[in-house]
């Protein structure tokens, strides 16, 4: 996919960063409406405090554990094969910028959408979702942006030292994460 890009022009980014935020933003403000329009906050942190743990601990630790939800489904070869460039970006732009169709590799994702549903108010829970959003779909683009620069066959070790570094920090986030809740729950529960 990366390879597909010719991002030469200050343009090219920016239609990239385009075509990833804007499916992102308008996909989680509709989850962050549905999300909060039911009175789920109680068990949305709870649900948090448990998740962020466990997922917590098996990330900081690399032990192996239930895999994160999440879906393995990839946008299949045949609907972005011999099309045009801009029409690929669309695509791929709309199912990996949400995040939601497509496979995540870290458990944080699965926390994001538990931290909406935690928001407990319409329109914090929106605004949340949105800015949620926004930044999963940057970040998504901005991955492919820095993909795009040719990466040798050598370089395979420091993809994957770099992999189990992300995966230290989101473990270290959903700790974070478990232990706000707790003090939400404690606090104002």
């Amino acid at each position: 996919m990366a390879a597909d890009l010719s991002v030469g022009r200050k343009t090219r980014p920016l239609g990239l960063l385009a075509a990833y935020a804007a499916p992102a933003v308008a996909v989680w403000a509709l989850a962050g409406l549905l999300a909060n329009l039911a009175p789920i906050q109680p068990a949305a942190l709870g649900l948090t405090v448990a998740y962020g743990i466990y997922y917590g601990l098996i990330e900081t630790s690399g032990r192996p554990g239930l895999p994160a939800p999440g879906r393995t489904w990839q946008v299949p070869s045949q609907w972005v094969d011999n099309t045009p460039r801009w029409q690929r970006i669309l695509i791929w732009g709309a199912l990996l910028g949400p995040g939601f169709a497509t496979r995540n590799p870290y458990a944080g994702f699965g926390l994001l959408v538990l931290v909406v549903c935690s928001a407990g108010n319409i329109r914090l829970g929106v605004a949340l979702a949105t800015t949620l959003g926004l930044l999963h779909g940057l970040a998504r683009a901005a991955a492919l942006l820095r993909d795009s620069r040719h990466v040798a066959a050598t370089d395979y070790l420091d993809l994957v030292a770099r992999s189990m570094r992300w995966r230290t920090i989101d473990g270290l986030t959903l700790l974070a994460a478990a232990g706000a809740a707790t003090i939400t729950i404690v606090f104002h529960g």
